[in-house]
């Protein structure tokens, strides 16, 4: 019997389609709806990026880029970070294509098939798909109720095929965050059992109650992850990136060449100018509108209250 030409791959069949892209693909074909599908942030793009990109296009940098990223974004986010990490250097900084490339870049340089990967649950939908692409597997850690992402849960779930732990905070989709004991506690562990913590960091200027604290203030053997599309307004944008050890990110680096290529040139020279430019306002709106729905629901559901990110995750079993 012949193949049939358009047979699909044994690890596309692990896949299974985001029901939150069905809302909001559903919500495209409604009228005004309410959308409460995917999390973008409900400012449009400040005037200095845009113009920024569209002097960038119209100075002709429409080519491709060095794969890691044009020099003088990559210069500003090592002083975005060397206030916080010491001794950041340039090339320990790769820009992506969107933190989603980060993600997919680090899982595919870091982990082999039958690795594992630790992450908490709730979780990014995408944690666990880009973990079955590159054939390992990722091991959901339970956070309910208090969603608190401990060293001792974390601990409990390691084995031999332990690669790499995902740490998300503020987090999509509870809004918790890591205080500095957990992210102490977590540095240590890693470093103990000989893991890489892969911290996904891209909602770290939404925060409402103390500082953000990252496991990379603590250990070395940790990938940070961010980018625009949450503090900049900028999802559509697919703008991000990622600091990690040198050598790794080299590593990276060859995987984006046969792969992204490199981030879109106009968007890197606007996340340039977008990095100069005070977000706090949006900051004083988003705590507002956390009071706000935290208030409405409070009678009705049981709610952790959000300590970060712009996402509520209420208990509604007992409604």
């Amino acid at each position: 019997m012949a193949r049939q030409p358009f047979e699909i791959a044994d690890r596309i069949h692990l896949l299974q389609p985001s029901g939150i892209r069905k809302f909001f693909e559903l919500g495209q074909s409604m009228k005004n709806p309410i959308d409460l599908s995917i999390g973008q942030a409900d400012f449009d793009v400040p005037d200095e990026i845009k113009q920024a990109a569209t002097a960038a296009i119209a100075s002709g940098r429409n080519r491709y880029t060095v794969t890691q990223g044009i020099e003088p974004l990559r210069t500003a986010l090592k002083r975005r970070y060397a206030a916080r990490f010491r001794g950041v250097e340039n090339e320990e900084i790769i820009v992506t294509s969107g933190v989603a490339g980060a993600l997919m870049l680090s899982f595919l340089a870091l982990l082999n098939p039958g690795d594992e990967v630790i992450i908490p649950d709730p979780y990014f939908v995408m944690y666990r798909h880009l973990a079955s692409l590159v054939g390992a597997r990722a091991v959901a850690i339970n956070t309910y109720p208090d969603f608190r992402f401990t060293a001792e849960r974390v601990e409990a779930a390691i084995t031999p095929r332990t690669r790499a732990i995902v740490v998300n905070s503020p987090s999509n989709p509870t809004g918790a965050t890591l205080d500095e004991a957990q992210a102490r506690d977590l540095a240590r562990l890693a470093d103990a059992r000989g893991l890489v913590v892969i911290s996904d960091e891209i909602y770290e200027d939404f925060i409402y109650e103390g500082r953000h604290v990252s496991v990379r203030e603590f250990t070395p053997n940790c990938l940070v992850l961010s980018g625009a599309s949450k503090s900049m307004g900028m999802p559509g944008w697919r703008m991000g990136w990622m600091l990690g050890p040198r050598d790794f990110i080299e590593r990276c680096y060859i995987v984006q060449q046969f792969t992204f290529v490199c981030a879109p040139s106009p968007a890197q020279h606007a996340v340039l100018a977008g990095l100069n430019l005070d977000f706090s306002g949006h900051l004083a709106d988003y705590r507002r509108k956390r009071s706000l729905v935290c208030e409405g629901l409070k009678d009705r559901f049981t709610l952790t209250q959000p300590r970060g990110a712009f996402y509520a995750f209420p208990n509604i079993r007992a409604s």
